[in-house]
């Protein structure tokens, strides 16, 4: 099963998507499908291209700043929509795009359509706290739900960390302003209600506890699971700017700012999106890696890396199947 990768979405496309790709190539057991304009990215190829580097050939490209759905009718043959093809078609098990994440879920939502099941996809994000990290989800892809969308988030978070991170029986919290059953506006305490019938639900978790305790899923809306992605991000870049250039008008001296450099790294490590490469898009019937915007090659290779990872783990197939252990309950 090939990687389809989307070679022209992203800020710095085709350079870094091509560049990472040939960074992943020697550690990869799988072939690569650089989906794009050939002029654009054959730029970035070395004379000698790796083997398992494939140049398919696509004549458009969907903008960061485009609508989605009119990107989607307008441009059939978008380097999205003949890497989406490719997953479909069975030439590919997985598509890595770094492009516009609302055309990116839409055309994975239009080709392979949801899992019986799932009625609304969801965008995995795995981020770092004090203990292993945990699976945030919906961190982008459907941000009007019902609170029964939810426990659907929550079977999906669960499949997908037992099987990438081989986690047993994985726990989920509902993000909430309290811990309480009670607490939160009616949408959350719907949602707390139908997730309390399962005995896999922890209860509700406050922001500040997601990265000081142990969990392992953690669900919300895609509204609320953005802003707290985005507000992370931002705050690891502040504390990062804030050690090596110290707070303002209190400079650090740059003979402490190296020491504290070697100390701080592996917590810069932690926090860095490119680390991770990608978050994954549960639900449909096929595998789709969403990586940031502004994805070096570093992030891109970390992306495939994981795309194959996916892969070899069935993590559609463990999804299918917890909705269906889900159906054959309630026949009973």
């Amino acid at each position: 099963m090939n990687l389809a990768l989307d070679a022209m979405g992203g800020d710095n496309a085709p350079r870094e998507i091509v560049l990472g790709a040939l960074e992943a190539a020697p550690h990869l057991r799988r072939d690569v499908l650089l989906v794009g304009l050939p002029e654009a990215i054959e730029r970035f190829l070395p004379a000698q291209v790796p083997e398992n580097l494939r140049v398919v050939s696509a004549s458009q490209v969907v903008e960061m700043d485009e609508k989605p759905m009119e990107a989607l009718r307008l441009k059939k043959d978008s380097s999205l929509a003949v890497a989406a093809g490719l997953v479909k078609k069975g030439e590919a098990g997985a598509m890595i795009s770094a492009g516009n994440t609302g055309a990116a879920t839409a055309c994975s939502l239009l080709s392979w359509r949801q899992v019986a099941g799932v009625h609304r996809p969801a965008i995995g994000s795995h981020m770092p706290n004090q203990h292993d990290g945990f699976l945030l989800l919906d961190s982008g892809a459907s941000p009007d739900v019902e609170p029964e969308h939810l426990v659907e988030f929550a079977k999906m978070g669960r499949a997908y960390v037992s099987r990438m991170w081989n986690r047993k029986n994985p726990g989920v919290h509902l993000i909430n302003i309290g811990e309480e059953p009670g607490k939160g506006n009616a949408f959350a305490k719907q949602a707390h209600c139908l997730l309390a019938e399962h005995e896999w639900f922890r209860g509700n978790i406050e922001g500040k506890d997601m990265f000081s305790s142990p969990c392992d899923v953690v669900v919300c809306d895609a509204f609320v699971g953005n802003v707290i992605l985005k507000t992370s991000e931002g705050v690891g870049e502040l504390i990062s700017r804030l050690v090596k250039a110290g707070i303002p008008k209190h400079p650090i001296p740059r003979s402490l700012y190296w020491p504290v450099r070697r100390v701080m790294a592996p917590l810069r490590k932690a926090m860095d999106y490119a680390e991770t490469g990608g978050s994954p898009l549960l639900g449909l019937n096929g595998l789709c890696m969403i990586a940031h915007g502004r994805s070096n090659a570093r992030a891109i290779k970390n992306a495939l890396l994981l795309a194959q990872h996916a892969i070899e783990a069935e993590v559609v197939g463990a999804i299918r199947e917890s909705f269906a252990v889900g159906s054959a309950a309630q026949s009973e």
